[in-house]
């Protein structure tokens, strides 16, 4: 497979991934059930579902990563390692090492061994080029399965739905409209969809394969897709040789002789 292509990859999955971030006390009352309970306090189930939601120090896991754009499809794996508020890690191989990322709250660095480039800059650049406003976290609770909104704020509606509680703000004065999926057994978030109002645009990030590690739920493998109005294009991320580190290194220099590149 020629570099270029390698690169393309590698490009696609990271700003698919930061795309979908720009949409950003022990209920008594609800028990799991294979069907969503119809009379219930809102406030009730949101306590539950903020109960059942993941926490974590430390994540490390062997991620395969499928890209497909309806014309070609390509996969690399990538060794993932995260410290919760602080640091994303990846390192993309392809047989041998081909790239490294660095995102923390306030820069988000990489670079890529083919063509001896790298970029470095804040989360801002982000948001300049897609006019948006996000911050470090969502990305997190992106790649975790969890809401990129905070449920305890703001107001919000359930839609009623034969499988799943679902969620969107009352307001519909927003850039992205989100829509949250929740599993009336475990309460664990299945899907959040984000749709631009007055276009044909969409995201959507399903978590499924849910397994048990430490008492903590997390999901095995994360689906998302990216409509533009015109083109479907999905990056799939599947969780292997999950753990919850004690210690964990995030090794990251650029090497010398490497070129700047601007995004």
């Amino acid at each position: 497979m020629r570099f270029i292509s390698i690169i393309i990859t590698l490009k696609t999955f990271l700003f698919l991934t930061v795309l979908a971030l720009l949409w950003g006390c022990k209920s008594a009352v609800i028990l799991p059930s294979k069907k969503p309970t119809q009379n219930i306090e809102l406030n009730d189930l949101t306590k539950a579902i903020a109960k059942n939601q993941l926490r974590y120090k430390k994540f490390r896991s062997r991620v395969k990563a499928t890209y497909n754009d309806g014309k070609r499809k390509q996969q690399i794996m990538v060794n993932m390692r995260i410290e919760n508020s602080k640091s994303i890690w990846m390192s993309a191989t392809m047989l041998v090492p081909i790239a490294k990322v660095l995102i923390t709250p306030d820069k988000v660095s990489f670079y890529e061994k083919f063509q001896r480039t790298f970029f470095e800059g804040d989360i801002s650049f982000l948001n300049k080029q897609f006019n948006t406003d996000f911050e470090f976290k969502d990305l997190q609770s992106l790649l975790m399965g969890m809401p990129l909104s905070d449920l305890k704020k703001g107001n919000w509606e359930r839609i009623s739905h034969p499988k799943y509680y679902l969620l969107v703000p009352k307001s519909k004065d927003l850039a992205f409209r989100p829509t949250y999926f929740f599993d009336p057994n475990t309460f664990l978030l299945k899907e959040q969809r984000f749709l631009v109002p007055g276009t044909q645009q969409s995201l959507t990030v399903k978590y499924l394969n849910h397994q048990r590690l430490e008492g903590e739920m997390i999901p095995g493998e994360v689906q998302i897709s990216l409509f533009d109005g015109k083109d479907l294009k999905t990056v799939t991320l599947v969780y292997n040789r999950i753990e919850f580190p004690s210690r964990m290194s995030l090794p990251f220099d650029i090497p010398e002789g490497y070129k700047p590149i601007e995004l």
